[in-house]
């Protein structure tokens, strides 16, 4: 059975329709979003450490908290170094 798509809506069929989809994003109070494809190639198979992950100042949402968080920098007083 081919599932029904809702008036408006379309299948993301290709980057530049998602892309789209995503830029089109607005709230009440005004928010809007700026999107573009980023095309560059990145290296994979990069390991992060548990300790390098410990070390980021991550503040989770109650919502969803593994996909919406806050990374902030970290504050160290003048006088501690930090090693990794």
């Amino acid at each position: 059975m081919r599932d029904r798509i809702a008036d408006g809506a379309r299948p993301l069929v290709s980057y530049r329709v998602i892309v789209e989809l995503i830029s089109a994003t607005t709230t009440k109070t005004g928010l809007t979003v700026r999107c573009e494809l980023d095309t560059g190639l990145y290296p994979r198979g990069i390991v992060v450490s548990d300790a390098e992950i410990a070390a980021l100042n991550i503040k989770r949402a109650e919502f969803h908290g593994e996909w919406n968080y806050t990374i902030s920098p970290n504050t160290y007083p003048p006088n501690c170094a930090f090693i990794s």
